[in-house]
């Protein structure tokens, strides 16, 4: 009964008649429905949080082990620089494609093609694949004169459209292989638009793909140019640097397989064509390709000492966009692709284990649904009915030392770690409909809208035209749903103030207020030192 005492009193005397009728119902339905749905609820939440806890201390041991015993990608496998051949020349080095997919990319292609372009590898031995699927003709323009500059200085560069967007990144790519001068390469190096890659890339790459023949894949680091812009970036930051310090590197070092990341990358060709080539049926192309080579027994190396510069969203719409598409994608590709890994015979029984349990099914699953589900619905739904208790394990330990290891990639930041569990849990109820939309292929699962770049010149400029302009359009500034959330967190913490004996109300209280702030759009808005 003292859940609705916390109502104004105002609002009693109005509707005193409906009160008591949703007391009387409260009441009926309390002890035979709430507390058993809660229960179960964390319960589920309680083991989701084990295996995620598990999991994370799993690559914790193995990422020391690596680190300590010192298993460099050059200890695993052979590789030697590759050196002139005086009698062969420059047809000694493997042809190399360097695949650039671009959209309307005003404020980039420049950095990305200048950068392409500016690879110390023999000229006559690479060669600059743009594909523009951009549907603003003066971008189109733009790109195809850049295109033409740098072939006036010698580069072998190919400035490639379409007719249509089919498939989108997946189409432009397969498309781009199919091209004649394509059977002449060996390996394809896919940068997206705002990816620049360093002038020895190629030279430290390539070797491995050379000098060991079941590789497909050579993946990159990526650095970002604009991690230090706002707070938001920051977030961003400590989050992929984690998977990229741990995840990646804990799969290249066990079972030879991760996911591509989609860019910052080299493939060795012929396991593209083994793997059945590029397929647009998910939103993470990239992914779909990396399991299917991978079950045909191909190797992949995560090579964290190659860093390629980059650019992190820097507005809350594109990054929501982005982190839709890749926690929805995972989600639907594990759909469509269970029964294929169950079913196949190249590979281990423990590497279809690792791919099914450990990469989709707790990284790209639970991880995305537990955050929001346990923390943001039913931690502060047993506020309100005091009979349901957490450990505390659950609600303390656990998480405190999931979040501590998450710090484990970004040292730098290990003093933004409060803001990180705030902004990530707000992130989580994104994620977390995206997933949810992948598994059972609903609503929004195909959708892909490109991440938008600003680039260094025009981002300050964008900003602040940013904040002039729909200051307050509904919708766009005003995330309803993060506005909803923040109040429900809030009106938990007020009743745990008052009536409650679980003392999280400082934890409603603030992460109600991060709700509340992303809601109204306020998010990334000041330097973090």
């Amino acid at each position: 009964m003292e859940l609705f005492s916390v109502l104004p009193e105002s609002f009693s005397g109005v509707h005193s008649d409906m009160t008591e009728q949703l007391l009387v119902i409260w009441g009926l339905i309390k002890e035979p429905l709430i507390i058993p749905l809660l229960n179960l609820g964390v319960l589920v939440c309680l083991s989701m949080s084990v295996i995620l806890f598990i999991e994370r201390l799993y690559m914790g041991v193995v990422i020391t082990f690596v680190k300590i015993f010192g298993r460099k990608p050059d200890k695993r496998y052979k590789w030697e620089a590759l050196k002139d051949d005086l009698e062969h020349g420059n047809s000694a080095y493997p042809v190399v494609l360097l695949q650039i997919p671009m959209f309307n990319e005003r404020e980039v292609y420049q950095l990305s093609i200048g950068a392409a372009c500016g690879l110390s590898w023999p000229s006559d031995r690479f060669i600059v694949q743009v594909l523009d699927d951009s549907t603003d003709s003066t971008i189109k323009n733009m790109v195809e004169m850049e295109c033409q500059r740098w072939a006036s200085k010698g580069i072998n560069i190919k400035y490639e459209i379409r007719d249509n967007r089919t498939g989108y990144k997946a189409g432009a790519l397969k498309e781009g292989l199919t091209r004649s001068y394509v059977k002449h390469c060996d390996y394809v190096a896919i940068f997206d638009a705002d990816f620049q890659p360093e002038p020895d890339f190629l030279w430290r790459a390539i070797p491995f793909l050379v000098h060991n023949p079941d590789l497909a894949l050579v993946q990159a680091r990526w650095k970002f140019v604009n991690a230090n812009e706002c707070m938001m970036t920051r977030m961003q930051e400590m989050s992929l640097d984690y998977h990229f310090t741990v995840e990646q590197e804990v799969g290249s070092s066990t079972y030879a397989f991760f996911g591509f990341n989609g860019t910052g990358g080299v493939w060795r060709i012929a396991a593209i064509e083994e793997a059945g080539g590029w397929k647009d049926r998910t939103t993470v192309e990239d992914m779909d390709l990396a399991v299917r080579a991978s079950l045909k027994g191909w190797k992949f190396l995560y090579l964290g000492s190659l860093e390629v510069r980059s650019e992190l969203p820097s507005t809350f719409k594109a990054y929501r966009h982005q982190q839709h598409r890749w926690s929805c994608g995972p989600a639907n590709l594990f759909r469509k692709m269970f029964c294929e890994i169950i079913r196949n015979k190249k590979v281990t029984a423990w590497k279809k284990v690792y791919v099914i349990y450990s990469f989709f099914f707790i990284r790209k699953i639970i991880a995305h649904i537990v955050t929001f589900l346990f923390y943001c619905i039913v931690l502060p739904a047993t506020v309100l009915i005091p009979e349901v208790e957490i450990p505390k394990w659950g609600a303390v330990y656990i998480p405190t030392i999931i979040t501590l290891l998450n710090a484990v990639g970004t040292p730098r930041s290990v003093h933004l770690l409060i803001f990180w569990i705030l902004f990530e849990n707000v992130m989580a109820m994104h994620r977390a409909k995206a997933t949810l939309m992948g598994l059972f292929e609903i609503g929004r699962v195909n959708e892909w809208i490109v991440t938008e770049k600003l680039g260094e010149a025009l981002r300050l400029k964008s900003a602040i035209k940013a904040f002039k302009k729909h200051r307050f359009r509904v919708g766009d500034r005003i995330h309803l749903v993060e506005l909803f959330t923040g109040c429900y967190l809030f009106f938990c913490g007020c009743y745990d103030y008052s009536y409650g004996k679980h003392n999280f109300f400082i934890y409603l209280f603030v992460q109600s207020m991060a709700f509340i702030i992303m809601g109204f759009g306020y998010v990334g808005t000041f330097v973090p030192s």
